[in-house]
């Protein structure tokens, strides 16, 4: 099984031109937020569990959030935290009418992935979820992990991973589309 390191050096080799991360601190929250509104349809509010509301949204929280504790604590904490105010909007957007959830979920899906084809054609490489369909779970992951590294946390972590797959950098797009 893959640790954190081999998931996020793996995610960040497809990702090492400073424009493409941009477009990925944007992009990736707009599609996750997308993928909780879809799946918070159908659901149904739990008044003995505190208006909970019970959809597949829930589940697949639930479900990823396992995951990014069992890859690394602190960062399966903010992971949780940040994808259960996505699950809140999410169901907030479940409850309006059908035009509303549908356009708002669809919308939010494709500006996301608008962007985030942007930021690989600065990259001047395809997506890593084209190679290895888990990217499409380490994205968020990585978005995370990138704010940390900008915040000045978990340096021994980033240096790990600049030291597997190289540092950052601003590539030249006459070079990369040539």
């Amino acid at each position: 099984m893959k640790n954190l390191v081999d998931h996020l050096s793996q995610y960040a080799a497809y990702h090492r031109d400073t424009r493409n991360i941009l477009t990925h601190f944007v992009g990736v929250p707009l599609i996750v937020l997308a993928v909780a509104v879809l799946l918070s349809r159908p659901g149904w509010s739990s008044w003995s569990l505190g208006e909970l509301w019970l959809s597949p949204a829930l589940l697949a929280t639930v479900a990823a959030t396992l995951f990014y504790l069992r890859l690394d604590r602190p960062f399966g904490v903010a992971m949780g935290v940040v994808l259960a105010l996505f699950l809140w909007i999410g169901a907030h957007l479940a409850q309006q009418s059908t035009m509303v959830w549908l356009t708002s979920g669809v919308g939010l899906f494709v500006v996301g992935w608008v962007i985030q084809f942007v930021g690989h054609y600065y990259e001047g490489r395809k997506p890593a979820f084209v190679d290895d369909v888990t990217g499409l779970i380490i994205g968020p992951l990585f978005v995370v992990a990138e704010a940390a590294f900008l915040m000045g946390m978990r340096k021994k972590l980033q240096n790990t991973i600049e030291g597997k797959v190289g540092k950052t950098h601003r590539r030249n797009l006459k070079k990369a589309v040539v």
